[in-house]
């Protein structure tokens, strides 16, 4: 049952790492070692074959730790961590020196039992440190790590059991209420650790496919739905708190020129900088969009006009220092407009704010210029 549960899993998981975004790495760790955890339970049922026992046994248990180490090594790279691969060599080697001095020099299954299950239970410790340290804080994060302190408590039980008792208590192929019980945990907990360590890839997965829906994939600030899904959010709050909030309209100013003279790749990385040059001239509050081709949206709230217009002499100001690397020199223009009621919609605070911008280009560009307001403000504002 371990050796099909094991297999089928490992398909499973491959077929997730084969089809994941790039940045989701380690279910192949976690696919080979269920893989090795099947070929292990599989040389054990051949121990009493032609073949010989003690180097099957040796095989197998040699497949078994490799199983586990795999998938340690699989969620450390889950977790952006290194795979550590000396702790894996290591506990391999300890292993094979214990179980194979108890079998070939000192013959004692006890023995054997309990150095093996104790240097697997790092394996499964290294995890349960590293979800606990850098998992994100949900369900399937709680579900994987208590899997790996359940699995970890399993083992480490069988090593004890192994030392105060014997062979007798921890031998698999007898009949008694700790061997059903390891078995039966064994059985099902090799496709609940996979089916843990699959909950918390499939939550990354959805946690990116969301940041992508949200975000420009270029400059990797928010797109067209992502700044509507904030700006719902700070209009109900402007609603609430009867503030106004304020509307920067960016473009970069002969943006055409710059592609036909330097070519597309340098001018998709001035949008890249320019992306990067306003938001460090904003606040942690505030928030920037790109709207297609060079024009970019920054979304002020609490804000009133005078201190919009700072930041966006602030913007100017950084977009025409020199010295950033072999960008070419690039100028842009701003259109501010400020939402002073909350019956204004986003259609209408954009459009005044780009009807401020195009009075900017054809002041001459690289300058600013504020859009009236049609509404009395609700109160002062103070940034």
């Amino acid at each position: 049952m371990s050796t099909l549960m094991a297999g089928a899993m490992s398909v499973v998981l491959y077929s997730a790492h084969v089809s994941f975004p790039a940045e989701i790495k380690g279910l192949n760790y976690w696919a080979a070692g269920l893989v090795s955890l099947a070929c292990g339970a599989f040389l054990f049922s051949l121990r009493h074959s032609v073949f010989n026992e003690t180097l099957v046994l040796l095989s197998a248990n040699s497949a078994l730790v490799w199983g586990v180490g795999l998938a340690m090594i699989g969620t450390r790279k889950f977790y952006g961590l290194a795979p550590a691969w000396w702790l894996f060599h290591l506990v391999w080697l300890l292993a094979m020196l214990g179980v194979g001095y108890w079998l070939l020099i000192q013959p004692v299954f006890a023995a054997r039992v309990a150095v093996f299950s104790f240097l697997v239970s790092i394996f499964y410790i290294n995890q349960i440190l590293v979800v606990w340290r850098h998992g994100e804080r949900h369900f399937s994060t709680i579900f994987f790590g208590s899997l790996l302190l359940f699995q970890t408590l399993v083992v480490l039980t069988r090593g004890i059991l192994a030392l105060l008792f014997g062979g007798v208590q921890v031998d698999l192929t007898a009949v008694g209420p700790f061997q059903s019980i390891y078995l039966a945990a064994g059985q099902f907990m090799v496709l609940l650790l996979a089916v843990g360590f699959k909950a918390v890839t499939t939550r990354r997965l959805q946690a990116i496919l969301e940041r992508r829906s949200t975000l420009d994939p270029l400059t990797q600030v928010l797109n067209r739905r992502g700044f509507a899904d904030i700006y719902a959010k700070e209009h109900a709050l402007m609603r609430r708190e009867s503030t106004a909030m304020t509307m920067l309209s960016i473009d970069l100013d002969y943006f055409k020129k710059i592609n036909d003279c330097y070519g597309h790749a340098t001018g998709d990385r001035v949008l890249v900088d320019v992306a990067q040059v306003i938001g460090r001239a904003l606040r942690v509050s505030d928030h920037v969009a790109r709207f297609g081709g060079e024009e970019f949206i920054v979304l002020l709230p609490v804000t009133g006009v005078d201190w919009a217009r700072d930041i966006a002499e602030r913007i100017l100001a950084a977009v025409r220092e020199p010295g950033r690397g072999d960008l070419p020199a690039y100028t842009v223009s701003i259109g501010i407009a400020c939402q002073t009621s909350s019956d204004e919609d986003l259609d209408a605070i954009l459009m005044r704010a780009d009807e401020a911008l195009y009075r900017a280009k054809e002041r001459g560009r690289d300058c600013i210029e504020i859009a009236p307001t049609p509404a009395q403000p609700l109160k002062a504002i103070k940034a």
